[in-house]
């Protein structure tokens, strides 16, 4: 049975051809739910191929869209190549790209591990500036427009104790998403960024569900609370749309006013 719609009018995203990248936990799946929900065609990816089968079932299932998926580990050199061919091919092309996928190993910057920094860097920086760059040239190739979201962090806006290289690789995402926007604007593609604060997934409740670990941080955000996935999938379905046609280059904090200083 299909379930009902959570998104209508300019906020559909009929037609329209995305590739989520690490789709199938936390905030990548709330994002693929939503756009499956606003019925966009998509490429779910990820490195579990079992993960990304019950994903797709499930979705297609519930809101009868049609659903690829593409089991990549995007930190291997080729990683961002492969998975932009496998999922250009799948649909003739793609018309949204979300890059979603991230990890992060927390530690003191005295304590700083280079293997766990190089694969930050692989995979928050490299993975995603190297699939934007081929998605969007083939979005440029075929002249019909497109959007490309970077699920970035507020943690690329404002630093975060124990995260240097998860700020660092989220912060040179940020910039690289404004230079798309600024390269491949002339094409009608846009770029931009989503920075969330802490995001209540299954790994942000384990990380930060300690009242002791989370009063500080709690303390600087002027809502006081952390966000829900969807509220993060709200901006990144909205940046796909229509009704954004005019946004490019931005990075919008989806922080309850955390950066404001």
């Amino acid at each position: 049975m299909v379930s009902e719609a959570r998104y209508a009018g300019a906020l559909r995203l009929d037609g329209k051809r995305a590739l989520i990248t690490g789709a199938t936990k936390g905030i990548g799946a709330d994002i693929a739910r939503a756009f499956a929900s606003a019925g966009a065609t998509l490429v779910l990816s990820g490195r579990d191929d079992a993960e990304l089968n019950t994903a797709r079932a499930t979705l297609a299932d519930e809101f009868g869209v049609e659903i690829r998926t593409a089991a990549v580990d995007l930190a291997a050199d080729d990683g961002p190549a492969a998975l932009a061919s496998t999922a250009l091919d799948a649909f003739g092309g793609l018309d949204v790209l979300v890059n979603n996928a991230g990890v992060s190993y927390p530690q003191p910057v005295t304590q700083t591990d280079p293997a766990q920094f190089d694969a930050t860097i692989a995979v928050n920086l490299r993975a995603p500036a190297l699939l934007a760059s081929i998605v969007g040239a083939a979005m440029a190739e075929a002249g019909t427009g497109g959007s490309i979201i970077t699920v970035a962090s507020a943690a690329a806006l404002a630093p975060l104790p124990d995260h240097y290289a998860y700020c660092a690789s989220k912060a040179g995402l940020v910039m690289a998403t404004k230079v798309l926007a600024r390269e491949l604007g002339p094409h009608g593609i846009r770029a931009n960024s989503v920075c969330p604060t802490v995001v209540l997934t299954e790994m942000g409740q384990r990380v930060w569900g300690e009242e002791a670990k989370a009063a500080p941080m709690l303390a600087r955000i002027p809502l006081g609370r952390f966000a829900v996935p969807h509220e993060v999938s709200d901006a990144v379905v909205w940046l796909a749309s229509d009704l954004a046609s005019m946004v490019n280059g931005v990075d919008i904090p989806v922080d309850g006013g955390y950066t404001m200083g």
